[in-house]
């Protein structure tokens, strides 16, 4: 460097002042920021070029910047002209002084140009220069430094200019982190809830400032989707889809022109099949014809790859995160180089002081600036996921929307949103670890590299060791995994029956059967738990591998090095530099494995999503839309049609012309093709060959009536704007108006998924409705009449289809099987077998004869039959009523049946009471409406309810939690583990405290006498360590399902004592989760949380240990970083709790969103409602990730702040180490330091564990909650036996007996008192809620007495225990509820009766022949909710319930839904036969069958209204008589 500097001279390290030589100075130093910025400066350029974002307005502070820069400019020059002067005054300087102001000169130039340019581009904040000026201020620290520490100022100008620059670059810098006004026009301005990250400057991006106030709110309240940032406008569906769509498009265009290439010559030679086929099939080549070409084709053709559109779409974002990783890889190793010079510091007594200090600030800065880094790169990944699942949901629903039937035949609802919720979730797992494919190798060879040069070739012992690892740690997966899938299996059938139980526990309660059943779950959760146990020692065995693999490694390659040669000594440097390489490797070692597997997952998943994608679509085009040459709205010209190309078609030689205003009736037999053509002239099915076309738009309603989850307003407007006299008028068309009366909400009630809380008729209604106020030119109406009932389908006729409805003077297609209406059509048109047979008006088809005239005559019969009975229908019933009465007309064919019925209905309602309507609504409305009605009228408790218990959860969990889960584990149990939990850790800082000591014998050069004694203490210290580690997590696991043993045992003895009240007012649901849910987190989750946590907890307390023994002094600087981090942590929990409750709330819509739009394809096609749907599910898609991303951004703003307090504790420990150096041994500092370079990762773990762990214990608090509810009476009181042939007499009195549902409620019978003789039979009679039920529910106790008392035999029921009361009494319910399992155990649970007696009972209730067929006879295994038998015989298995049981006291709830005669009958009969002797209490709801009784009493308003033999009742002309009297049974 002589000559360009001149002779200028050079000082040392070894000064106590050092200083930089003036050489160096001048030239690397101030050359290195412009080298910097003149390498950027292009691709920067390119970058701002491409990216617009409007310009900013010249601001104050921009003014500055500009004038810094230029002020600049001019000092440095001025430089340069000084130089030039003192030339021309003859003092010759060396080259550097013109070049070096030159240079900085041009490049200030540079800058102040980036300046304004960024301004014009609208750049808010500029990274590039931020970096620029850094770098410029920290090279003139050094020169700046020197010249202060100069004794005399030689060279005045240069000095002040010096000054000068130095001074306007701190200013350049201090600017540089502020940020400019947003650019004019852009969203920032429009946007009300706009993510600040758009506007965050450079500083703020990199440690994730932005996200600070959103920590903030989420810690003072609990977030909600108001608080949420709007997602930024990149990473939304409307930018992300059409951008994968595109380059998809691409690879099928490039795959198409490549297989017209190779088809072209597997078509060249025709054919011959066509030539033989003419006569026969209609000139289709035969199918394995076909079949042989289509095989050649794909032989040739290419697959389009989904790979290549994706890498396309997203690679080059993703690569940027790349970059970052592999400048990460590198800094990585800068680490432990550092900490070599560190100890290989404090060994020289003689090295100065500034040396150390150096060095630790360099520590600092690699961690800190490895973290931002990383941090950098894990943002780039998950945001790349993030829009790759964006992007595949998108293109995966736009496709099912026009896919064909063929293709949808071949995956299921189920399957395509399999593909959106599982798929797509694995590719975005996938690309945060995608890129450890090729950083792990590197990290692996750069490890082993530098502890090459470390150890030599003894490295290889211990890389044997982890490779020997691999395998033992993969097996333990496999089995993991096999016992997980064993243990789902456990888990469902434990649910299947715990769901039974819960929807039946009424008829357990009754029959007094909960032990059975609760012993059969325990039975399910023993084998759950045993699985859970196997797991758990595999779990145990693998956390050992995990924790023991870097010291095993660490002291066979110590070990190797050791022994293989007398002169290798184990110094402090060698030893804690490699452990450091070490805990770098354990990393990569251990995620490989993982990466791999995941890779694997998302391979298959991507063929899955592909030929998803590669499914043919529908042909927009085979439908002529715009038609507008012919008087004809509809015509069919030469139609064939296919479902699926290679299916043999299903409509021959169509010809259709519907003039425009007319009404075609479409008839014919099942599968004649009538719905197919509705499809045809939709453009749903292929078309082979013809010409279809429409004139105007469509309104289709399909025959299975589609349904949307929204209010039902929003079902009938469809997207069109409301308008109220139209809307109105629609209602009332359709005959919706009275059922908007029965719905709990109106027009705005909200319909559940598949209109679930609406019948049949009213779906198909809504479905009509929809098309009306589409206001189209065309309907085509597929059979909507035939899920309406009779006088309903007459009243849409005449009101909306016919030549008098709304429709006259539009075009329609009614596709029907009403004869009645045929006269009142236009035309009318027959198929037979996909052909058209006729066609023409009623007279003129009449006239022909043909198939027909046929056809009515078959039919008409029945018809006026019907008309008769409807008349019938109408006097008897209001309006509406009808149409929730099970359908009785249209069900079946075969209408005898119902007409049997018929008049028992009337019979039954008539005993109802006066008012049918509201009756038929009560008990015949699907049963589904009754349901949707509590839900209706609970959801806005619920709603309350639901949030409450919510927010117990977003503060602080209580620590009463955590002792609760301590003591269901077991007190001392846990006391114990924690015990464990030291030792292990005691074991581990003695292994490498007696490490450090083995390193400072080479101080000592006692190195060989003691080697043998060294590596003994440390293997047997390692060993252990991982014993104890083994029986820590042993003993932990034992703890945790004996906590979950506990918690689940009292969850379900809680819930079979709880009062059947308890169950009338919570929602199943509610119930089931807490039995599935938190259960499964409870056995699950909690426990690996838990060793996570601990496992966390004691390695950052033994690392403080380590680093305050060895340093004292840093017990100092302990408080305030632990401040600091217990603030960041509680920031973190509160918000990201949340963030995750926000997220998996607002995942569930976009699925049932898509599987609705599946279903309902057509109807969305055909209305021309396709983009608005896609919008729809963007809209669903973009809310999701409105929360996910938040949730992503949590995480990096965590991760640097805690990585800072760790980087800061590297510091202090290095400084620490610095200062006190002179007695501390080498061995000490490095042990205090390598601890305090791991110690980031564990902290980094502790918060994320701790905020799962307070996640999860929730769990426990949620079960505890329903563990202690309030009991009823205990089931047996010993003191109070009743004698075992009690009751034997069967008298039953009531003594001012009063009795309410529930505390508050007003009560159901009001001082009752009666006396029934053994043997007697009463019938109960009354109207709805006269309290006939509660009666019943009285005697079993399931309603407790408000005042008074039952006495039967003289014995207090009151006093007895709930089983002995109940197990004495009998009673066939009115549901017959059956329970999964065989026919024997549901008869005889706890199998006290012999076979014979059982097939006896099956005799008298006449099973016996049912049963003796089937081939299991009695071990007939019963489907859930007994579905596999008829309700008529689920009847009668209740009656041989009874009669198995038979007691002395019988209660009969007579079955409302009238089951078929015959079973009514028989269980009648069989009553009267064998339960002779008994006492019979009857609750009637056809008097018919208590004519003959006793005695009958009528209940009204929960008081007796009179109560006497029948013949006296009736005589009194009294209500009794009054409901004979409608029943028709008296004149």
């Amino acid at each position: 460097m002589d000559v360009p500097c001149g002779s200028i001279t050079n000082q040392t390290l070894h000064t106590e002042r050092p200083d930089l030589p003036e050489c160096f100075q001048l030239s690397v130093l101030s050359w290195l920021p412009c080298v910097y910025l003149w390498a950027v400066c292009p691709i920067y350029l390119f970058y701002l070029k491409k990216n617009h974002r409007g310009y900013i307005m010249m601001s104050i502070m921009n003014r500055f910047k500009t004038v810094f820069g230029l002020l600049l400019w001019i000092v440095c020059w001025t430089d340069l002209f000084y130089t030039f002067h003192e030339l021309r005054q003859g003092h010759t300087q060396p080259p550097i002084y013109f070049v070096t102001p030159l240079v900085l000169g041009m490049t200030m130039l540079l800058a102040t140009f980036l300046i304004q340019f960024e301004r014009l581009r609208g750049v808010q904040s500029s990274g590039v220069l931020f970096i620029f000026w850094f770098l410029s201020v920290l090279c003139a620290v050094v020169p700046f430094r020197s010249k202060i520490l100069q004794n005399e100022v030689t060279d005045k100008l240069r000095f002040t200019t010096f000054y000068l620059y130095f001074g306007l670059a701190v200013c350049e810098l201090i600017l540089c982190c502020f940020n400019e006004k947003p650019p004019l026009f852009s969203n920032v301005v429009t946007d009300p809830n706009l993510c600040p990250e758009t506007t965050a400057g450079f500083l703020s991006t990199l440690t994730f400032w932005w996200f600070t106030s959103l920590a903030i709110k989420g810690y003072k309240t609990p977030l909600e989707n108001k608080d949420l940032w709007s997602l930024n406008q990149r990473d939304s569906s409307k930018v992300m889809v059409p951008k994968l769509l595109q380059e998809w498009e691409k690879e099928l265009a490039k795959a198409k022109s490549e297989e017209n290439l190779s088809s072209q010559a597997a078509y060249s030679k025709p054919p011959p099949s066509t030539t033989k086929n003419i006569g026969g099939g209609g000139g289709e080549s035969s199918p394995e014809e076909v079949e042989v070409l289509l095989s050649n084709q794909k032989a040739a053709s290419r697959q389009p790859s989904f790979l290549r559109a994706l890498i396309k779409t997203f690679g080059p974002y993703f690569l940027i995160g790349s970059a970052y990783k592999l400048l990460q890889d590198v800094i990585t190793f800068v680490n432990p180089q550092l900490l070599r010079m560190l100890i290989s510091f404090t060994k020289q007594k003689g090295a100065p002081d500034w040396w150390g200090y150096s060095l630790a600030f360099l520590m600092f800065f690699t961690a800190v600036l490895q973290t931002l880094i990383l941090h950098r790169h894990f943002q780039y990944c998950f945001v790349t996921g993030m829009n790759i699942r964006t992007a595949v949901i998108g293109a995966i629903y736009r496709k099912a929307l026009v896919i064909t039937n063929a293709a949808k035949r071949s995956s299921t609802v189920g399957e395509v949103v399999n593909l959106m919720s599982v798929d797509a979730q694995r590719f975005m797992d996938l690309t945060t670890f995608l890129n450890l494919l090729w950083s792990a190798p590197l990290q692996i060879m750069l490890a082993l590299y530098f502890l090459w040069q470390n150890l030599g070739p003894s490295v290889l012992a211990g890389l044997a060791v982890m490779i020997m690892l691999i395998p033992f740690n993969a097996v333990i997966a496999m089995k993991t995994r096999a016992y997980q899938v064993e243990q789902m299996q456990y888990k469902d059938s434990r649910i299947k029956l715990m769901n039974e139980i819960l929807n039946g526990i009424k008829v357990l309660k009754l029959y007094a059967w909960e032990n059975s059943f609760k012993e059969k779950v325990l039975a399910i959760r023993q084998k759950e738990l045993n699985v859970l146990r196997k797991t758990a020692y595999l779990g145990a065995l693998s956390t050992m591998a995990w924790t023991s693999a870097p010291f095993l490694v660490a002291l066979t390659t110590f070990a190797v090095y050791v022994t293989v040669d007398e002169n290798n000594i184990l110094d402090a440097e060698r030893a804690f530099v490699s452990l450091s390489l070490f805990n770098i490797l354990r990393f990569p070692l251990n995620m490989l494995p993982q990466v791999i597997s995941s890779l694997v997952q998302a391979s298959v998943s991507l063929k899955r999503i592909q030929r998803f994608l590669s499914h043919d679509e529908l042909d927009p085009s085979s439908v002529d839309r715009n038609n507008t040459a012919t008087e004809f709205s509809v015509t069919v010209v030469n139609g064939k049609f296919t479902w699926a190309k290679e299916d043999p078609p299903v409509l021959h030689n169509i010809n259709v012309m519907v003039p425009q205003g007319s009404l075609l009736a479409v008839v014919g037999h099942v599968g004649c093709g009538k719905s197919s053509l509705i499809s045809a002239l939709l453009g749903e099915v292929e078309k082979l060959e013809g010409e279809v076309s429409t004139r105007g738009s469509v309104a289709y309603v399909p025959q299975q009536a589609w349904i949307q989850n929204a209010t039902l307003r929003d079902n009938i407007l469809f997207g069109k704007p409301y308008n109220e006299p139209k809307y109105c008028c629609v209602l009332e068309a359709c005959a919706l108006t009275p059922d908007l009366e029965v719905l709990p909400g109106g027009d705005m009630t909200e319909i559940g998924e598949k209109g679930i809380n609406l019948s049949g008729g009213q779906r198909q209604r809504v479905s009509l409705a929809r098309a009306l106020y589409s206001d189209t030119d065309i309907y085509l109406l597929d059979d909507p009449l035939s899920a309406v009932d009779a006088h309903v389908a007459k009243h849409i006729f005449d009101n909306l289809i016919g030549p008098e409805g709304v429709l006259k003077g539009k075009t329609r297609i009614l596709v029907t099987h009403g004869i009645s209406f045929l006269p009142q059509v236009d035309n009318i048109m027959v198929m037979v077998e996909g052909r058209v047979s006729e066609m023409g008006s009623y007279q003129e088809l009449l006239k022909q004869n043909g198939a027909f005239a046929e056809f009515l005559r078959n039919y008409a019969l029945e018809d006026i039959v019907e008309e008769e009975e409807l008349i019938e229908e109408e006097e008897l019933f209001p309006e509406d009523a009808l149409s929730n009465l099970t359908d009785i007309v249209d069900n079946e064919p075969v209408i005898n049946k119902a007409k049997r019925n018929f008049r028992r209905q009337i019979s039954i309602i008539s005993v109802d009471g006066e008012n049918p309507k509201g009756r038929s609504v009560r008990r015949h409305g699907c049963s589904q409406r009754i349901h949707s009605d509590q839900q209706e009228k609970k959801a806005p408790h619920e709603m309350q309810k639901l949030i409450q218990a919510e927010t117990a959860e977003t503060g602080r969990v209580k620590t009463k939690v955590f002792l609760e889960y301590a003591k269901a584990v077991g007190l001392l149990l846990s006391v114990f583990i924690c015990f464990l939990y030291g030792c292990q850790s005691a074991a581990a800082i003695g292994g490498n405290i007696w490490l450090s000591q083995w390193t400072n014998d080479a101080l000592t050069n006692q190195t060989q006498e003691n080697v043998h004694m060294r590596v003994g203490v440390y293997a047997s210290l390692g060993l252990a360590q991982g014993i104890l580690v083994l029986i820590c997590s042993f003993t932990l696991a034992m703890g945790n399902i004996g906590a979950a043993r506990k918690l689940h045992f009292n969850l379900l003895t809680n819930k079979f004592h709880t009062p059947q009240s308890f169950f009338d007012t919570t929602p199943l649901g509610r119930i089931i989760n807490r039995f599935s849910k938190d259960i499964y987190i409870i056995d699950e989750a909690l426990p690996s949380t838990v060793l996570m946590f601990l496992a966390t907890f004691f390695a950052s307390l033994s690392n403080m240990i380590v680093i305050v023994s060895s340093t004292p002094i840093f017990a100092v600087v302990i408080a305030p970083l632990a401040f600091v981090y217990i603030f960041v942590q509680r920031f973190y929990v509160a918000t990201s709790r949340q963030l995750k409750r926000l997220e998996s709330v607002s995942r569930s819509p976009i699925y049932s969103h898509f599987s609705e739009t599946v279903t309902g394809s057509s109807v969305i096609r055909a209305y021309g409602r396709h983009s608005a749907f896609v919008v729809m599910s963007d809209m669903k898609v973009d809310e999701n990730q409105k929360s996910y991303y938040p949730g992503i951004v949590s995480n990096r703003w965590l991760g640097v702040r805690i990585e800072f307090i760790g980087n800061c504790i590297v510091l202090f420990a290095a400084l620490f180490a610095v200062t006190g150096k002179d007695n501390l041994n080498p061995g000490l500092v490095g042990l205090s330091v390598s601890y305090a370079l791991q110690v980031t990762m564990s902290l980094n773990w502790m918060v994320r564990m701790t905020s799962d762990l307070e996640s999860n214990i929730v769990a426990v608090e949620r079960v505890k909650e329903y563990s202690e509810t309030k009991t009823e009476a205990p089931w047996e009181v010993e003191d109070k036996k009743p004698p075992p042939e009690w009751p034997t007499e069967g008298n039953v009195e009531f003594h001012d007996y009063s009795v309410r549902y529930r505390e508050g409620l007003d009560l159901v019978l009001k001082n009752l008192t009666l006396s029934v003789k053994g043997g007697e039979k009463i019938g109960i009679v009354g109207r709805t809620g006269a309290g006939k039920s509660s009666m019943t529910l009285c005697l079993f106790r399931l309603l407790e007495a408000a005042a008074g008392e039952i006495t039967i035999d003289g014995v207090k029921i009151s006093e007895l225990g709930l089983h002995d009361l109940r197990s004495r009494l009998t009673i066939i319910p009115q549901e017959p509820v059956l329970f999964s399992g065989s026919l024997k155990m549901n008869l005889d649970p706890f199998e006290k009766y012999s076979d014979e007696e059982v097939w006896r009972a099956l005799q008298q209730s006449h099973l016996h022949k049912f049963v003796s067929n089937q081939p299991a006879k009695l071990d007939l295994e019963c489907s859930e909710g007994g579905e596999n038998l008829s309700v008529g015989q689920r009847q009668l298995v209740c009656l041989a319930r009874a009669l198995l049981r038979k007691t002395r006291i019988l209660i009969l709830d007579e079955a409302t839904a009238a089951v078929d005669l015959e079973t009514d009958d028989l269980i009648q009969s069989t009553i009267r036969t064998q339960f002779e002797d008994c006492t019979v209490f009857t609750i009637a709801h056809r008097l018919n069958t208590i004519m003959d009784y006793t005695r009958v009493l009528v209940l009204d308003k929960g008081q007796i209204a009179e109560f006497d033999t029948p013949t006296n009742l009736l005589s009194q002309r009294g209500v009794f008589y009054g409901m004979a009297k409608d029943a028709g049974l008296t004149q």
